[in-house]
Protein backbone atom coordinates (compact mmCIF):
# COMPACT_ATOMS: atom_id res chain seq x y z
CA UNK A 1 0.00 0.00 0.00
CA UNK A 2 1.22 3.47 -0.82
CA UNK A 3 0.98 5.80 2.15
CA UNK A 4 1.33 9.58 2.34
CA UNK A 5 4.96 9.34 3.39
CA UNK A 6 5.81 7.16 0.39
CA UNK A 7 4.03 9.53 -1.96
CA UNK A 8 5.84 12.51 -0.41
CA UNK A 9 9.20 10.75 -0.80
CA UNK A 10 8.46 9.89 -4.43
CA UNK A 11 7.43 13.48 -5.11
CA UNK A 12 10.61 14.80 -3.52
CA UNK A 13 12.75 12.43 -5.61
CA UNK A 14 11.03 13.55 -8.77
CA UNK A 15 11.38 17.25 -7.99
CA UNK A 16 15.03 16.79 -7.00
CA UNK A 17 15.85 15.25 -10.35
CA UNK A 18 17.75 17.60 -12.59
CA UNK A 19 16.14 18.39 -15.90
CA UNK A 20 18.12 17.08 -18.85
CA UNK A 21 20.44 19.73 -20.24
CA UNK A 22 20.18 20.97 -23.81
CA UNK A 23 23.40 21.24 -25.82
CA UNK A 24 23.44 22.74 -29.30
CA UNK A 25 26.24 22.12 -31.80
CA UNK A 26 27.20 25.43 -33.41
CA UNK A 27 29.82 26.62 -35.88
CA UNK A 28 29.77 30.37 -35.28
CA UNK A 29 29.49 33.04 -32.61
CA UNK A 30 26.10 33.96 -34.10
CA UNK A 31 25.04 30.34 -33.62
CA UNK A 32 26.16 30.49 -29.99
CA UNK A 33 23.98 33.56 -29.45
CA UNK A 34 21.02 31.87 -31.13
CA UNK A 35 21.45 28.79 -28.96
CA UNK A 36 21.82 30.89 -25.82
CA UNK A 37 18.72 32.95 -26.54
CA UNK A 38 16.77 29.84 -27.47
CA UNK A 39 17.30 28.24 -24.08
CA UNK A 40 20.36 26.03 -24.58
CA UNK A 41 22.39 25.25 -21.47
CA UNK A 42 25.64 25.11 -23.40
CA UNK A 43 27.03 24.78 -26.92
CA UNK A 44 29.50 22.48 -28.57
CA UNK A 45 31.63 24.61 -30.86
CA UNK A 46 33.26 23.15 -33.95
CA UNK A 47 34.08 23.88 -37.55
CA UNK A 48 33.14 21.85 -40.65
CA UNK A 49 30.01 20.33 -39.16
CA UNK A 50 29.29 18.74 -42.54
CA UNK A 51 32.45 16.63 -42.03
CA UNK A 52 31.47 15.58 -38.54
CA UNK A 53 33.22 18.57 -36.98
CA UNK A 54 36.86 19.55 -36.43
CA UNK A 55 38.61 21.84 -33.96
CA UNK A 56 37.42 25.46 -34.26
CA UNK A 57 39.88 28.30 -34.85
CA UNK A 58 41.26 30.45 -32.05
CA UNK A 59 39.36 33.51 -33.22
CA UNK A 60 36.09 31.62 -33.41
CA UNK A 61 36.58 30.24 -29.91
CA UNK A 62 37.26 33.68 -28.47
CA UNK A 63 34.20 35.14 -30.19
CA UNK A 64 31.95 32.32 -28.96
CA UNK A 65 33.26 32.52 -25.39
CA UNK A 66 32.51 36.27 -25.43
CA UNK A 67 28.79 35.52 -25.94
CA UNK A 68 28.56 34.29 -22.37
CA UNK A 69 27.11 30.85 -23.10
CA UNK A 70 29.22 27.94 -21.79
CA UNK A 71 31.33 26.81 -24.74
CA UNK A 72 32.53 23.22 -25.08
CA UNK A 73 35.01 23.04 -27.93
CA UNK A 74 35.48 19.98 -30.10
CA UNK A 75 39.06 18.73 -30.35
CA UNK A 76 39.44 16.75 -33.56
CA UNK A 77 42.43 17.47 -35.79
CA UNK A 78 40.93 15.90 -38.92
CA UNK A 79 37.85 14.09 -40.21
CA UNK A 80 37.91 10.43 -41.18
CA UNK A 81 37.88 8.23 -38.10
CA UNK A 82 39.31 8.35 -34.60
CA UNK A 83 42.55 6.32 -34.61
CA UNK A 84 45.41 8.79 -34.32
CA UNK A 85 49.18 8.60 -34.61
CA UNK A 86 51.64 10.28 -32.25
CA UNK A 87 51.87 13.50 -34.27
CA UNK A 88 48.08 13.88 -34.38
CA UNK A 89 47.80 13.27 -30.65
CA UNK A 90 50.45 15.92 -30.03
CA UNK A 91 48.51 18.42 -32.16
CA UNK A 92 45.30 17.76 -30.23
CA UNK A 93 47.03 18.15 -26.88
CA UNK A 94 48.28 21.55 -28.05
CA UNK A 95 44.76 22.42 -29.19
CA UNK A 96 43.33 21.41 -25.82
CA UNK A 97 45.73 23.69 -23.98
CA UNK A 98 44.98 26.64 -26.26
CA UNK A 99 41.22 26.11 -25.99
CA UNK A 100 41.23 25.89 -22.21
CA UNK A 101 43.37 29.02 -21.92
CA UNK A 102 40.86 30.79 -24.17
CA UNK A 103 38.17 30.30 -21.55
CA UNK A 104 36.10 27.38 -22.79
CA UNK A 105 33.93 25.63 -20.22
CA UNK A 106 34.85 22.23 -21.55
CA UNK A 107 36.54 20.21 -24.27
CA UNK A 108 35.11 17.38 -26.34
CA UNK A 109 37.58 14.61 -27.11
CA UNK A 110 37.81 10.99 -28.15
CA UNK A 111 40.06 8.36 -29.69
CA UNK A 112 39.97 4.71 -30.67
CA UNK A 113 42.64 2.12 -31.28
CA UNK A 114 42.99 0.40 -34.62
CA UNK A 115 41.13 -2.63 -33.23
CA UNK A 116 38.10 -0.49 -32.43
CA UNK A 117 38.60 -0.40 -28.67
CA UNK A 118 38.65 2.83 -26.68
CA UNK A 119 42.09 4.45 -26.68
CA UNK A 120 42.35 4.87 -22.93
CA UNK A 121 45.95 6.09 -23.09
CA UNK A 122 45.03 8.94 -25.45
CA UNK A 123 42.08 9.93 -23.27
CA UNK A 124 44.29 10.05 -20.17
CA UNK A 125 46.67 12.27 -22.12
CA UNK A 126 43.83 14.59 -23.17
CA UNK A 127 42.39 14.81 -19.66
CA UNK A 128 45.80 15.54 -18.15
CA UNK A 129 46.46 18.30 -20.67
CA UNK A 130 43.04 19.88 -20.09
CA UNK A 131 43.24 19.85 -16.31
CA UNK A 132 46.83 21.07 -16.36
CA UNK A 133 45.85 24.04 -18.53
CA UNK A 134 42.84 24.81 -16.33
CA UNK A 135 44.65 24.68 -13.00
CA UNK A 136 46.19 27.82 -11.47
CA UNK A 137 49.97 27.76 -11.35
CA UNK A 138 51.82 28.84 -8.21
CA UNK A 139 55.31 27.97 -9.35
CA UNK A 140 57.36 27.49 -12.47
CA UNK A 141 56.70 24.15 -14.14
CA UNK A 142 59.54 21.69 -13.74
CA UNK A 143 60.28 17.98 -13.85
CA UNK A 144 57.89 17.43 -10.96
CA UNK A 145 55.03 18.55 -13.20
CA UNK A 146 55.53 15.71 -15.65
CA UNK A 147 52.76 13.13 -15.30
CA UNK A 148 53.48 9.71 -16.68
CA UNK A 149 50.88 8.00 -18.85
CA UNK A 150 50.75 4.18 -18.76
CA UNK A 151 52.19 2.44 -21.83
CA UNK A 152 49.91 1.30 -24.63
CA UNK A 153 48.98 -2.34 -24.81
CA UNK A 154 49.02 -4.67 -27.79
CA UNK A 155 48.99 -2.84 -31.09
CA UNK A 156 50.99 0.14 -29.89
CA UNK A 157 53.49 -0.26 -32.71
CA UNK A 158 51.14 1.65 -34.95
CA UNK A 159 52.33 4.86 -33.26
CA UNK A 160 55.61 5.97 -34.85
CA UNK A 161 58.44 6.05 -32.35
CA UNK A 162 56.39 4.61 -29.48
CA UNK A 163 56.94 0.95 -28.65
CA UNK A 164 54.36 -1.12 -26.74
CA UNK A 165 56.50 -1.06 -23.61
CA UNK A 166 57.61 2.57 -23.76
CA UNK A 167 55.70 4.84 -21.33
CA UNK A 168 54.29 7.98 -22.88
CA UNK A 169 54.92 11.00 -20.69
CA UNK A 170 53.91 14.61 -20.84
CA UNK A 171 57.55 15.66 -21.37
CA UNK A 172 56.83 16.04 -25.07
CA UNK A 173 53.80 18.24 -24.49
CA UNK A 174 53.99 22.04 -24.79
CA UNK A 175 54.34 22.78 -21.10
CA UNK A 176 54.95 26.47 -20.60
CA UNK A 177 56.47 27.86 -17.40
CA UNK A 178 54.22 30.29 -15.59
CA UNK A 179 55.20 32.73 -12.88
CA UNK A 180 53.20 33.29 -9.72
CA UNK A 181 50.16 35.48 -10.25
CA UNK A 182 49.77 38.53 -7.97
CA UNK A 183 46.59 36.99 -6.55
CA UNK A 184 45.44 33.45 -5.89
CA UNK A 185 43.14 32.13 -8.58
CA UNK A 186 40.39 29.63 -7.90
CA UNK A 187 40.50 26.59 -10.19
CA UNK A 188 38.16 27.00 -13.11
CA UNK A 189 35.62 24.22 -13.43
CA UNK A 190 36.31 22.34 -16.62
CA UNK A 191 34.17 19.59 -18.10
CA UNK A 192 35.44 16.88 -20.41
CA UNK A 193 33.10 15.15 -22.84
CA UNK A 194 33.98 12.04 -24.84
CA UNK A 195 32.35 12.32 -28.25
CA UNK A 196 30.70 9.82 -30.56
CA UNK A 197 33.90 7.93 -31.20
CA UNK A 198 32.30 5.46 -28.78
CA UNK A 199 29.56 4.84 -31.36
CA UNK A 200 32.23 3.72 -33.83
CA UNK A 201 33.83 1.42 -31.26
CA UNK A 202 33.78 -2.34 -31.82
CA UNK A 203 31.81 -2.61 -28.57
CA UNK A 204 30.13 0.66 -27.50
CA UNK A 205 29.10 -0.78 -24.14
CA UNK A 206 32.68 -1.78 -23.33
CA UNK A 207 33.92 1.63 -24.52
CA UNK A 208 31.57 3.54 -22.23
CA UNK A 209 32.31 1.21 -19.32
CA UNK A 210 36.03 1.92 -19.79
CA UNK A 211 35.48 5.64 -19.15
CA UNK A 212 35.18 5.05 -15.40
CA UNK A 213 38.00 6.67 -13.44
CA UNK A 214 39.42 8.66 -16.37
CA UNK A 215 38.19 12.04 -15.12
CA UNK A 216 35.57 12.33 -17.85
CA UNK A 217 32.41 14.32 -17.19
CA UNK A 218 30.11 12.88 -19.85
CA UNK A 219 29.86 10.86 -23.03
CA UNK A 220 27.98 11.86 -26.17
CA UNK A 221 26.40 8.85 -27.84
CA UNK A 222 23.64 7.65 -30.12
CA UNK A 223 23.80 4.15 -28.69
CA UNK A 224 26.17 2.77 -31.28
CA UNK A 225 23.85 3.62 -34.16
CA UNK A 226 23.58 6.38 -36.74
CA UNK A 227 20.69 7.97 -34.82
CA UNK A 228 19.47 8.00 -31.25
CA UNK A 229 16.16 6.58 -32.44
CA UNK A 230 17.93 3.47 -33.68
CA UNK A 231 20.02 3.36 -30.49
CA UNK A 232 16.86 3.40 -28.41
CA UNK A 233 15.22 0.72 -30.54
CA UNK A 234 18.24 -1.59 -30.29
CA UNK A 235 18.35 -1.21 -26.52
CA UNK A 236 22.01 -0.16 -26.60
CA UNK A 237 21.43 3.46 -25.58
CA UNK A 238 19.48 2.52 -22.40
CA UNK A 239 22.22 -0.03 -21.67
CA UNK A 240 24.87 2.69 -21.92
CA UNK A 241 22.95 4.73 -19.34
CA UNK A 242 23.12 1.71 -17.03
CA UNK A 243 26.87 1.09 -17.37
CA UNK A 244 28.03 4.73 -17.41
CA UNK A 245 28.16 5.04 -13.63
CA UNK A 246 29.18 8.56 -12.62
CA UNK A 247 29.76 9.56 -16.24
CA UNK A 248 26.81 11.54 -17.59
CA UNK A 249 25.18 10.26 -20.77
CA UNK A 250 24.26 12.84 -23.40
CA UNK A 251 22.16 11.55 -26.28
CA UNK A 252 23.02 12.93 -29.70
CA UNK A 253 23.01 11.94 -33.34
CA UNK A 254 20.04 12.50 -35.62
CA UNK A 255 17.84 13.66 -32.74
CA UNK A 256 14.23 14.36 -33.68
CA UNK A 257 11.90 16.27 -31.39
CA UNK A 258 9.73 13.18 -31.16
CA UNK A 259 12.68 11.25 -29.65
CA UNK A 260 12.93 13.52 -26.62
CA UNK A 261 10.31 11.87 -24.34
CA UNK A 262 11.85 8.42 -24.88
CA UNK A 263 15.35 9.77 -24.29
CA UNK A 264 14.30 11.37 -21.02
CA UNK A 265 12.54 8.17 -20.00
CA UNK A 266 15.76 6.25 -20.73
CA UNK A 267 17.52 8.42 -18.14
CA UNK A 268 19.87 10.50 -20.27
CA UNK A 269 21.42 13.54 -18.59
CA UNK A 270 21.38 15.74 -21.69
CA UNK A 271 20.27 15.93 -25.29
CA UNK A 272 22.55 17.21 -28.06
CA UNK A 273 21.50 18.37 -31.50
CA UNK A 274 22.65 20.79 -34.16
CA UNK A 275 19.24 22.47 -34.73
CA UNK A 276 20.60 23.65 -38.05
CA UNK A 277 19.31 24.86 -41.36
CA UNK A 278 21.17 25.18 -44.63
CA UNK A 279 21.90 28.54 -46.23
CA UNK A 280 22.89 28.81 -49.87
CA UNK A 281 25.37 31.17 -51.49
CA UNK A 282 23.62 34.05 -53.24
CA UNK A 283 23.57 33.72 -57.03
CA UNK A 284 25.40 37.02 -57.42
CA UNK A 285 28.43 35.61 -55.62
CA UNK A 286 29.36 33.30 -58.50
CA UNK A 287 29.43 33.49 -62.27
CA UNK A 288 26.15 32.51 -63.84
CA UNK A 289 26.17 28.99 -65.24
CA UNK A 290 29.69 28.30 -63.99
CA UNK A 291 30.66 25.75 -61.35
CA UNK A 292 34.20 25.95 -60.01
CA UNK A 293 35.33 23.13 -57.75
CA UNK A 294 37.33 24.21 -54.71
CA UNK A 295 38.79 20.77 -54.20
CA UNK A 296 36.51 19.36 -51.51
CA UNK A 297 33.70 16.86 -51.37
CA UNK A 298 31.75 19.11 -49.03
CA UNK A 299 29.40 21.62 -50.59
CA UNK A 300 30.99 24.98 -51.29
CA UNK A 301 27.68 26.64 -52.10
CA UNK A 302 25.91 26.25 -48.77
CA UNK A 303 26.58 26.24 -45.07
CA UNK A 304 24.74 25.58 -41.83
CA UNK A 305 23.21 28.10 -39.47
CA UNK A 306 21.64 27.54 -36.07
CA UNK A 307 17.85 27.81 -36.27
CA UNK A 308 16.29 29.70 -33.36
CA UNK A 309 12.91 28.02 -33.79
CA UNK A 310 14.43 24.55 -33.64
CA UNK A 311 16.38 25.42 -30.51
CA UNK A 312 13.24 26.75 -28.83
CA UNK A 313 11.29 23.66 -29.88
CA UNK A 314 13.96 21.38 -28.43
CA UNK A 315 13.98 23.34 -25.18
CA UNK A 316 10.20 23.10 -24.97
CA UNK A 317 10.26 19.36 -25.69
CA UNK A 318 12.77 18.77 -22.90
CA UNK A 319 10.86 20.90 -20.43
CA UNK A 320 7.66 19.03 -21.18
CA UNK A 321 9.11 15.51 -21.14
Amino acid sequence: MTNDATRASSSADTSARRRPALEIAVTSAAGAVTARDGGADRVELCSALELGGVTPSQGLVEAAVATGVPVHALVRCRPGGFAYDADELDVMVREIRALVRSGVAGVVVGALREDGSLDVDALRWFVEAALDAAAPRHRVAGPQDVAEVPPRGVGSARVPGVSPLEPRTLESLPLEPRTLEPRTLEPRPLEITVHRAVDRAADPVAAVTALAGLGVTRVLTSGGSSTVGAGLASGVLPRLVEVAGDVQVMAGGGVQLGDVPALVAAGVDAVHLSAKRARAVRASSSRSGTTVSLGTEASTDSWFETDHDLVRAARHALDQA
